[in-house]
């Protein structure tokens, strides 16, 4: 399994069995992502939410690589009426990918207008994913979301995700003191910080943030990582 930062909240995910997952593929108008969109040919592709940060590239991506959009009914709605095939879940659904990985919605705590097209529309809620592997290991990204108390009761005490992908940019969603209360919580193995240092607001001392953990967090590891590079696990 890899995990490659794109930058912001942009990962791309090669599973076990060679599964391609493009989650949130803000990358055109990325300034940290190094990746050409052509280069990118999902089987999948996630959107936590509306805002072009992170539906981003959604539709040339798909429209290049044939990928599935999977994301909000209202979402996936509007991907549909733009001739793409799309699979709309809401929170609490899940959706098994090819008898491969299970991808389940929860929740988020942020907003979702569709802030890319002329006139704001609505575009449903906010949301995170957790991604169950081949393997059974379990990765959570979180999307845009400030700190709220189902990243313990839910999303740590029941799902127990092995890996969480968390922001901890600050104005927009959490800062590195609540992300680190959420990785307290989340009790993941690996921690790896997003939506940082993208943009001039939410600019962020990510080892700052490994310390915070560190004081917070048993048996948890940040993994901060550049855009382009990789974290593997066999």
């Amino acid at each position: 399994m890899k995990i490659k930062y794109l930058g912001h909240s942009a990962f791309n995910i090669i599973s076990e069995e060679g599964l391609n997952i493009l989650i949130d593929p803000f990358i055109s108008n990325n300034p940290s992502c190094t990746v050409p969109v052509e280069q990118l040919k999902p089987d999948i592709i996630l959107v936590t939410h509306a805002h072009a940060d992170h539906f981003g590239d959604t539709l040339e991506i798909a429209h290049n690589s044939g990928a599935t959009i999977i994301t909000t009914h209202e979402l996936a709605t509007f991907c549909e009426k733009q001739g793409f095939n799309s699979i709309g879940i809401n929170i609490g659904g899940s959706i098994v990918i090819e008898d491969l990985i299970e991808v389940k919605m929860v929740n988020a705590l942020h907003s979702s207008g569709i802030d890319f097209m002329e006139d704001l529309e609505e575009g449903g809620i906010a949301t995170g994913f957790i991604i169950t592997l081949e393997n059974g290991k379990k990765i959570y990204h979180a999307g845009d979301t400030g700190l709220f108390g189902d990243m313990k009761t839910v999303i740590g005490d029941i799902y127990k995700p092995d890996i969480s992908l968390i922001p901890i940019g600050d104005r927009f969603t959490m800062g590195i003191e609540d992300a680190a209360v959420a990785a307290k919580w989340l009790q993941s193995r690996i921690i790896i910080p997003m939506h940082y240092n993208t943009f001039p607001g939410i600019e962020q001392d990510v080892e700052l943030f490994a310390k915070y953990v560190e004081d917070e967090s048993i048996g948890t590891m940040t993994v901060p990582l550049l855009p382009g590079e990789e974290y593997t696990e066999e």
